[in-house]
């Protein structure tokens, strides 16, 4: 099943590797995977390579076991010129508990031809998808 054009949904294990000496996720750790969904995202919309030029907002809301499955929901929420901002959510999910929003993220995205220069955005065919 493929998301709407401009939103993206990934799941990721919260294993031993990504855990700080607290046995929960690692802050940094989180925002790479949020960074992560945010590129994913952003680069899908505009159909062409995408950086990151800001971070706002990011909270951290409730720690992440280990063993615990991170569902990471983003989507884009303003598109400019070249710019465009990503939203992120991650919601923690474990067997018999329900979803709890632990992360979530703002990020500036801007679209760049192939030496890194910024260039427009075209969503048109974004349109044309999303018409009967």
């Amino acid at each position: 099943m493929t998301s709407p054009p401009g939103t993206l949904e990934l799941h990721e294990l919260v294993l031993p590797a990504l855990a700080n000496h607290h046995g929960t996720l690692f802050a940094g750790q989180g925002l790479q995977l949020l960074a992560k969904a945010a590129f994913l995202t952003a680069r899908r919309l505009a159909q062409r390579e995408v950086v990151m030029a800001s971070v706002s907002g990011v909270d951290f809301l409730a720690p992440v076991p280990v063993g615990h499955q991170l569902v990471l929901r983003a989507w884009v929420s303003r598109v400019g010129r070249s710019s465009m901002t990503v939203c992120v959510t991650a919601l923690a999910d474990a067997p018999a508990l329900p979803l709890e929003e632990v992360i979530q993220g703002v990020f500036e995205m801007v679209a760049v031809d192939p030496s890194g220069r910024p260039v427009s955005i075209d969503c048109s065919y974004i349109q044309q998808e999303t018409q009967p």
